[in-house]
């Protein structure tokens, strides 16, 4: 059965080639133009990869730091002890503690988008464990996410700091900002999300790394980008 799609999707798309491949500039800004929200939507980048999501070697997971921000209001919480609470607070945590985190998880509660903890702390986190990690928001040394530097890994984050990883399809889907942002802002967290990505690549990965990558808004239709020289 054929999809069917709304008036103003279909309007927004009205003489546009979706199976051409745009500059980034183009592409974003024709995200820019198809944007169907009444609402100011994120900009999101979806990535096929070449790598093999079933080999461990050639997993991706990491961290980059969007020159423009995200535009969007990240909500992080802390896992320190009772002596760091101020501190992690002051960096401007939304939730800190331990005990208290760990029970509010337990019972649903997931309320926010980053997970920050001191090295010491991860023996009690274990008991989420499976909770967080089911959902990518498990504190991971890896993405500096675990770290003794807690106040100063809060700040990146709410400055526009994103975590992104490889799916179990060989994709990743990070937002780089506002339809509302500049075509010259977006190009800039683009890029900068590029090269972090390609600078991950897994030396067991031959050949370019990116097969291919689509930018939409939010409720907007997929642009094609041109990727030969992205890497």
């Amino acid at each position: 059965m054929a999809k069917l799609y709304g008036k103003k999707y279909t309007k927004a798309v009205e003489g546009l080639d979706l199976l051409k491949k745009y500059s980034t500039e183009e592409a974003l800004e024709l995200v820019k133009k198809t944007n169907t929200a009444k609402f100011d939507g994120t900009v999101e980048v979806h990535v096929k990869l070449t790598t093999n999501p079933t080999k461990a070697d050639q997993g991706i997971r990491s961290t980059t730091t969007l020159p423009n921000g995200t535009g969007k209001k990240v909500r992080v919480i802390a896992f320190v002890s009772e002596k760091d609470e101020k501190a992690a607070t002051d960096a401007g945590a939304d939730e800190v503690g331990t005990e208290k985190l760990i029970e509010k998880i337990t019972k649903g509660w997931l309320a926010f988008d980053i997970a920050v903890a001191t090295p010491d702390m991860m023996p009690k986190i274990a008991k989420v464990a499976k909770i967080l990690g089911s959902r990518g928001m498990m504190p991971n040394p890896k993405v500096g996410t675990v770290t003794p530097n807690f106040a100063d890994t809060i700040r990146d984050f709410k400055k526009g700091k994103i975590e992104f990883r490889a799916d179990s399809l060989a994709g990743i889907h990070a937002g780089i900002g506002k339809v509302s942002f500049t075509t010259a802002q977006l190009k800039e967290n683009f890029d900068t999300f590029v090269t972090a990505l390609v600078a991950n690549k897994p030396s067991s990965v031959k050949g370019p790394l990116i097969k291919s990558i689509a930018i939409s808004s939010t409720m907007g239709p997929g642009i094609k980008v041109e990727t030969s020289k992205l890497g």
